[in-house]
């Protein structure tokens, strides 16, 4: 009987020996260890004979040594508890990695945020579920079948002050549109804050005068703003065309018949094969067309301009100091 404990205490000492053997690793230099990173540095020279007789092997124990290495003092840092899961608190990293971009900056806090941190306010978390009264159960405080909704009534009991014509479910309509659209002003106030620039004003009449260009482009876009964009508008008295406006460029289809794109392909290689350009014979008649009548209008304007001169009383001095005549008036005087 004593023999028996004996080899059974015996076992449970290899056993733990083994255990102790297995997460226990001896090393010449320490390794350099990032806990935070989780990452380690081994600078040991390696077992160039080992590694050259058995190369797996060798790669496959180093990688699993340094592991338990990095393994070991994970386990050395603080732990928690959470939700029934060991959880270790990394301290910060000491490797500085890149960054392909800088990093983000913290968000500029808002109005409310500064107020609540100047008066104390903290912000309490809402359960999602709240009780319904008319229902009887507990329902989402926000969303669709959300609690107390009074969207989905169909009567609404007018007020004692309020005009007995008026429609009480516009009316709640238009409360609700204003909300939002203060909410949406608020935000872009908040924006425009942060970015250090003004807001855009809306609703708001501008305080100085538009310039001519400011209104024109107002009118482009109104008239491009239709479902036609403003092909069937009609022109105002007066108004010019839109410069700089750019043109869409048009493109083949990527699917689909390929027939047009293949037609254009063969002209182009057929233009680009012949020998001789190819002759646009309408474009060179009206080229010619235009250098005849530019021939023309400048023979008329150099015959007129020399009839002209012939009809004047005197055209030269001669050398007595006399004005002589011209031939069409000596053959009047005759």
């Amino acid at each position: 009987m004593a023999t028996a404990v004996e080899a059974v205490l015996a076992g449970v000492e290899r056993a733990e020996a083994e255990c102790l053997r297995t997460i226990s690793v001896a090393k010449e230099l320490e390794l350099e260890l990032d806990v935070g990173n989780l990452t380690a540095t081994d600078t040991n020279a390696p077992d160039v004979r080992r590694f050259r007789r058995e190369p797996e092997e060798f790669l496959r124990a180093l990688a699993r040594d340094n592991t338990q290495l990095l393994v070991n003092a994970v386990w050395e840092v603080p732990t928690e508890r959470v939700q029934e899961v060991i959880v270790a608190k990394l301290p910060p990293g000491t490797t500085r990695i890149p960054r392909e971009k800088a990093v983000p900056k913290p968000r500029p806090p808002t109005r409310w945020e500064q107020f609540a941190r100047l008066k104390g306010i903290r912000k309490k978390k809402k359960t999602n579920l709240v009780w319904d009264s008319e229902k009887k159960e507990w329902r989402r405080r926000w969303g669709y079948k959300r609690a107390n909704d009074d969207t989905k009534d169909w009567v609404i009991e007018v007020p004692e002050t309020a005009d007995p014509n008026e429609d009480m479910f516009a009316k709640r309509a238009a409360a609700k549109k204003e909300r939002v659209a203060k909410n949406e002003l608020n935000r872009l106030r908040n924006i425009a804050r942060s970015q250090k620039t003004k807001a855009p004003a809306i609703g708001i009449a501008p305080s100085s005068q538009p310039s001519k260009s400011e209104l024109s482009k107002a009118i482009h876009v109104a008239k491009t703003s239709t479902a036609s964009v403003g092909k069937f508008q009609d022109k105002l008295p007066k108004e010019k065309e839109m410069r700089n406006t750019g043109k869409k460029r048009k493109f083949q289809p990527l699917i689909g018949d390929f027939s047009a794109e293949k037609q254009n392909q063969l002209e182009l290689l057929k233009i680009m094969a012949s020998k001789k350009p190819k002759l646009d014979l309408t474009k060179a008649v009206n080229k010619q067309l235009r250098e005849d009548e530019q021939e023309e209008a400048a023979k008329r304007k150099k015959m007129g301009s020399k009839g002209r001169k012939g009809h004047k009383n005197y055209n030269r001095k001669d050398g007595k100091g006399q004005y002589r005549k011209s031939a069409s008036k000596r053959g009047r005087g005759k």
